[in-house]
């Protein structure tokens, strides 16, 4: 069985790394539907066997296309993945999947009411060779029993390439939201948890006043039982730096440390995806450039078995959850 996909909603880069992920893995990628003829040109032009089409219920009403993928305006990609699973559609949404605590509720709703699949691709773990591999290292036991984490999500901004919709906060869902998701859905997962307090939260526009919409900074600090976390995200990103930001993480456990530099290593070894584990025998480096990306074959599969080895559902929710609730506790509001 060949699972066919199509998108609806290109407005962040992000989705050329949905679609090659479900390409590589042999799905059939059946059209898209995207309202910006300047957007859209290119994709055509890079996918040239996708159709385009000008309504999304041409998606949403054929029954051969078993998956929706969507990259819209963040705000709008709750009402694309609803829509798409009263339609019978399982569901890959760009994080963030959702920009309002009502859009998570009525998601979760419809997905436990339709019984489809709702994932949100976290390229910052999914698409990350590095953080694959420190996954199968803390579940093998390498550093003990986790007992924190700390991860750093800086992104370089470049105002002028920017659509009008990032400077709207109602638009991106604010900083913890939009880029902080990627963080909460990791320490759960290398926490090995299901739920997590928010301790404390922040954001703040510190440089691009000019923007009043913008939070260029934000952290948060939660917890669960028995593991610590913190993450720290921002748009300062130098220009000098060659990549567009040192995403890092550390993970530390009773019998070990690990550290990601997953985008470059300022040390200066090429290219990304390193990682440094620290244990009782040393230090080591390990390139990780090689390590596969199970992701696209894992939810195939979970679309053919109705399985969820790509990523448990519960926890596609919670780590937005908590992202929403960090950015409502950072912003003075009641999540």
């Amino acid at each position: 069985m060949t699972i066919r996909f199509a998108v609806i909603g290109i407005n962040h880069d992000h989705i050329n790394g949905q679609v090659g992920c479900l390409l590589a893995e042999g799905a059939e990628f059946a059209g898209f539907c995207a309202a910006e003829d300047d957007l859209a040109a290119p994709f055509a032009a890079r996918y040239g066997q996708a159709r385009r089409v000008d309504d999304p219920r041409w998606i949403l009403d054929d029954p051969s296309i078993d998956l929706v993928v969507s990259a819209a305006v963040p705000a709008d990609r709750a009402a694309i993945a609803e829509s798409a699973m009263r339609a019978g559609k399982d569901v890959m949404l760009d994080k963030p999947g959702m920009t309002t605590m009502d859009q998570l509720e009525t998601l979760r709703r419809t997905q436990r009411e339709t019984g489809r699949i709702l994932s949100i691709l976290y390229s910052e773990h999914f698409e990350n060779r590095a953080t694959v591999k420190a996954g199968e290292l803390v579940r093998a036991g390498a550093i003990g029993q986790v007992v924190s984490t700390a991860g750093f999500g800086p992104h370089r901004m470049r105002p002028a390439g920017r659509p009008g919709w990032f400077f709207q906060r109602e638009r991106y869902g604010g900083i913890l939201v939009d880029i902080a998701s990627h963080q909460f859905e990791q320490f759960l997962f290398f926490a090995d948890a299901e739920e997590a307090e928010i301790l404390s939260a922040r954001v703040a526009n510190r440089g691009h006043r000019e923007h009043p919409g913008v939070q260029d900074t934000g952290d948060a600090h939660l917890a669960t039982r028995d593991v610590n976390g913190f993450i720290r995200v921002d748009w300062f990103t130098p220009e000098g730096l060659p990549v567009w930001g040192d995403g890092r993480l550390f993970i530390t456990g009773t019998e070990g440390m690990i550290e990601l530099r997953k985008y470059v290593d300022v040390a200066g070894r090429p290219g990304g995806d390193h990682l440094f584990l620290t244990d009782a025998k040393g230090v080591r480096h390990v390139d990780c450039s090689a390590e596969p990306l199970p992701y696209g074959r894992q939810l195939i599969a979970d679309i053919r078995d109705r399985t969820e080895t790509a990523m448990p559902q519960a926890r596609c929710f919670k780590a937005m959850e908590l992202a929403l609730r960090a950015q409502a506790m950072a912003e003075g509001a009641r999540a």
